[in-house]
């Protein structure tokens, strides 16, 4: 072993249906236009429920209110280098706030239908984009409470029981 140590990103996604068709982010990366859900980094001390709020909000002006846990995703690309840990919720859109600022990389929200989605000429981010929704639509749900997410002021013993 070289000593490297592995720092996957941990990264957050929100499968949001609204009348049969899932908000989705039309973005540039690497130098071409793709679409991803609303997704991104988790930010230093941010609960996974939080960012996956924020980045919604963030990327779309959507409120997102997550229910449920979609799955749990490794993914590396090829010849990257890198691995991306996604935690993918579905939940309610509580309504949209005025539109936000957006990054300069997202060009607009768009709204797909599965059938959509599954159209293999689509620009997807990643292969994460299509399996989120497919495991969606097949129904799998997790309790968000499946994430524990410890208070560092809890007592130790607690804290090791997890």
């Amino acid at each position: 072993m070289t000593g490297m140590v592995w720092k996957p990103d941990v990264t957050v996604a929100a499968v949001a249906e609204r009348d049969g068709k899932f908000l989705l982010i039309e973005e540039r990366a690497g130098g071409r236009l793709v679409l991803n859900q609303p997704a991104g980094h988790l930010e230093d001390g941010e609960s996974f429920v939080d960012a996956v709020m924020r980045e919604t909000l963030e990327e779309s002006g959507w409120r997102f209110r997550p229910e449920w846990i979609v799955g749990v995703y490794m993914w590396r690309p090829d010849g990257s280098g890198r691995s991306f840990l996604r935690v993918a919720f579905s939940g309610a859109l509580d309504g949209c706030d005025a539109p936000r600022p957006p990054d300069r990389a997202i060009v607009r929200v768009r709204w797909l239908t599965h059938a959509q989605l599954a159209d293999p000429a689509l620009r997807l981010r990643s292969p994460l984009v299509r399996r989120c929704v497919e495991d969606y639509v097949a129904g799998i749900r997790h309790p968000c409470s499946l994430i524990s997410h410890l208070d560092p002021a809890a007592p130790a013993s607690l804290a090791a029981s997890g």
